[in-house]
């Protein structure tokens, strides 16, 4: 669209530089279009300028202006899409049930090209920065395009001239030019009868007639935009802490486990599960184990004190009791726990070893040691030990320093800094499994050196074991953006019916010595726009055909 330095308009109105038509009258303003030509004339926003138009801009100008092209969006849209596809090669981190470490998980299972994938930060596309950053100026340039165009065209048609210029008139796609006889206001008055017959809203100027229809229509694409933009608002809030969660948690049997990221905890009271019987199972599935029903008696807690102090035992409150079985969940203030798996495996839940000095032969305990939580200091007799470290699946990783591979404790493994008689003051580190396979496997003795000739950590029988009988998998979700995400749907889905299903219709006339003019103009569905325009005519006594008002038509 080409700029112009603007003056006053012939009917006296002062037209902002950029302005297109009159925002009065009409007339043309472009020098380059002769008087009189009948090339139909550009009536997008009206022709009213726009704060992307203007001259001279500055910064802030020159970055609305960015911002407020139709082609860097769908530029930004487009790279989106681009780059949202590639989180789609492998599969992402937050989708995996069982506790991980990425870094060796995508190199063993993709090789080479995992763990590149792994290391461009592709495993978490979604929530990355730059991914974010996209949205957010997709965002951004939704909000500035809307108000670069809603503004002006607001302005232009909440202030439209009844009396428009002739030139306006005759260069509209649907024109009709005739001599008519009698009162002209009459006959604008009988014609205007006939329009509002068909919804049109009549404005009278004397011989002058505007008609219009469906004005709404003109906004549906910024309540899409509103819409679109309450929708993006909503999935960036989901990266906020407590806006939306879904994770997996295991219970053993009895097990109390907190729901990371809150301050709730979900406790096991008991998993049950049923099988189907041979006879209830078809020939092909007799055999097996078909699970007919589980569920897990839970009890969910809010923290209330100590949530945050490691040395100390939380504080819970009781807040709500849920059998939960599969689509029936728990739900709790946006908190929803499902019931998605299980495990009868039996679980290491804790020991009650014994502290046994060899040098005197003593031995001191048992004492309390859970997988999970465990206490960090035990006073046994003269022995003090100092837990340092807990690991649930003890590894070694790629440089020979432990790591664990898992929360479950399926390797369990403790480090305790023992003080005592015959050892150094400051305390001697010893690594404990209470597992037999993994003592053997991770050579316990030989960890701790020396310090195995001094004092040994065993459970003496297995009443001194505790496991759990099963487990019970349940997925974690709160999602408190999805309300704004279905409201940001409806104000889409609204903006487009408004924008596809009607259409705004402007009919303008005026008869100066007898010489009629209308012109008319739609933005979309010309054929029903002429029909309209025609009908009108056919009953006031004109019969025309509605092919002829196209603009260069012989309607004489």
């Amino acid at each position: 669209m080409l700029v112009v330095e603007n003056t006053k308009c012939e009917c006296g109105h002062q037209n902002s530089v950029g302005t297109v038509l009159c925002e009065s009258c009409g007339k043309p303003l472009l020098p380059s279009e002769a008087e009189g030509a009948d090339t139909p004339l550009e009536m997008r926003y009206d022709g009213v300028a726009r704060r992307s138009q203007k001259s001279n801009p500055n910064v802030i100008d020159r970055v609305w202006n960015f911002f407020s092209s139709v082609k860097i969006a769908i530029y930004l849209i487009v790279i989106t899409f681009l780059t949202s596809m590639l989180g789609t090669i492998y599969p992402q981190e937050n989708t995996f049930v069982n506790n991980f470490e990425p870094a060796v998980y995508y190199e063993e299972t993709y090789g080479l090209p995992g763990k590149i994938y792994y290391m461009l930060g592709l495993s978490h596309t979604y929530e990355s920065w730059w991914f974010i950053g996209l949205l957010v100026m997709i965002g951004t340039s939704l909000v500035i395009c809307s108000l670069d165009r809603v503004l002006p065209l607001y302005r232009a048609l909440s202030k439209q001239q009844i009396r428009k210029h002739p030139q306006f008139i005759h260069r509209q796609k649907t024109v009709y030019r005739q001599t008519v006889e009698g009162d002209p206001e009459q006959w604008a008055e009988q014609f205007g009868a006939q329009l509002k017959r068909k919804g049109y809203r009549i404005h009278r100027d004397g011989s002058s007639l505007l008609a219009e229809k469906n004005r709404f229509s003109r906004w549906g694409p910024y309540i899409n935009h509103i819409g679109l933009i309450l929708f993006l608002l909503a999935i960036l809030a989901r990266s906020l802490p407590g806006f939306q969660m879904d994770s997996y948690i295991t219970i053993p049997d009895g097990d109390t486990v907190q729901i990371s990221g809150t301050n709730y905890y979900v406790k096991n009271e008991k998993f049950i599960v049923e099988f189907y019987k041979d006879d209830e199972l078809p020939e092909t599935l007799k055999g097996t184990a078909r699970a007919k029903l589980f569920k897990t008696q839970a009890v969910l807690y809010e923290c209330t004190s100590n949530c945050n102090d490691p040395l100390k035992q939380p504080e819970l409150t009781e807040v709500k009791q849920h059998d939960i079985i599969v689509n029936d969940p728990l739900k709790y203030k946006g908190l929803k726990l499902y019931q998605f798996d299980f495990d009868m495996t039996p679980r290491l839940n804790a020991v009650h070893p014994m502290l046994i000095d060899k040098q005197t032969g003593m031995s001191y305990g048992p004492f309390d040691l859970p997988m999970k939580d465990s206490a960090l200091k035990h006073e046994l007799g003269p022995f003090t030990l100092e837990l340092y470290a807990n690991f649930m699946e003890f590894a070694l990783d790629s440089n020979g320093k432990p790591t664990t591979l898992s929360r479950d404790p399926v390797a369990p493994a403790f480090i305790f800094t023992v003080k005592g008689p015959g050892l150094a003051s400051e305390g001697e580190p010893y690594m404990y499994f209470p597992m037999q396979k993994d003592k053997v496997k991770f050579a316990q003795d030989v960890i701790n050196g020396a310090l195995a000739e001094k004092i040994e950590i065993k459970v003496e029988g297995m009443e001194n074991v505790e496991f759990s009988e099963a487990s019970t998998y349940l997925n974690v979700r709160m999602d408190r953006a999805l309300p704004y995400v279905w409201i940001g749907a409806v104000f889409s889905m609204v903006g487009l019916l408004m924008g596809s299903y009607w259409q705004h219709r402007r009919i303008w006339l005026r008869i100066d010595h007898g010489e009629l003019s209308l012109g008319a103009h739609t933005n979309k569905n010309w054929y029903g726009m002429r029909s309209d325009v025609a009908g009108a005519l056919k009953k006031i006594g004109i019969t025309v055909d509605p092919k002829a008002l196209d603009n260069g038509g012989n309607n004489a």
